[in-house]
């Protein structure tokens, strides 16, 4: 395939991810996109703010992030002008340190629990649409992945839950950020493929498996893409 059909591909699947997010990006601000600012979410935010600049842009500031990846987010949310919410759990590093130490090693579910889970519900609530960069190759625990699914939080509240990525591939990912002049995240230069917070997050265990180097390989999800029971 020339450089020229590969690039008039990426288009044709750029303009569907356009269309995706014009049926339901109206301006209201009933719809909020998360972001970790890896690949998948910064290629979202730049199609979904070129039609809705406002669009909030929800980040989860664990205080456990790389320094890389603060430094990029700054630059990003400058360069780019985004309506950056960021995300903070009830209480600081240093609290939660102070009372049940560091729990990213003694109980990671947990620590994930009140640093990522409870912090992005409670804010997802207040919207009508979730647009999030997920991807079925990422990992088998999302190779079930539905493009829009209803999905349930905590006290039963819905909202629509958009992935228009579901189907697409690292690669494609990849030509459509280099398509779009879209720097990406230092680290991946330095060869890590999913990237969260840094005590938790290793270069792939696994060169086959992308999320291998997330919590030691001992789990793969962190919660905040897991429905609540109905």
């Amino acid at each position: 395939m020339s450089v020229q059909e590969i690039s008039n591909e990426v288009e044709t699947k750029l303009d569907a991810i356009r269309k995706t997010l014009a049926s339901e990006l109206t301006g209201k601000g009933d719809v909020c996109l998360t972001c970790s600012f890896q690949a998948e979410d910064v290629l979202l935010a730049k199609l979904a703010t070129a039609l809705d600049a406002r669009i909030p842009v929800l980040f989860l500031d664990t205080g456990y992030h790389f320094a890389e990846t603060y430094a990029y987010r700054d630059r990003i949310a400058r360069e780019w002008n985004l309506n950056l919410i960021n995300l903070l759990p009830a209480k600081t590093v240093a609290e939660q340190e102070a009372e049940h130490g560091q729990l990213y090693r003694s109980a990671p579910d947990r620590c994930c629990g009140l640093r990522k889970v409870e912090p992005l519900f409670k804010a997802v609530a207040g919207y009508r649409v979730w647009l999030t960069g997920l991807r079925r190759e990422q990992a088998k625990s999302r190779a079930a992945l539905e493009e829009r699914s209803n999905f349930t939080l905590p006290g039963g509240v819905q909202v629509l839950k958009l992935a228009p990525l579901a189907d697409w591939t690292a690669s494609d990912v990849s030509l459509a950020c280099a398509q779009l002049e879209i720097p990406l995240l230092p680290l991946y230069e330095r060869g890590y493929t999913s990237i969260g917070c840094e005590p938790c997050t290793t270069l792939p265990l696994d060169p086959n498996d992308p999320r291998s180097g997330r919590w030691g390989g001992h789990k793969v999800e962190c919660g905040i893409h897991i429905e609540a029971a109905k």
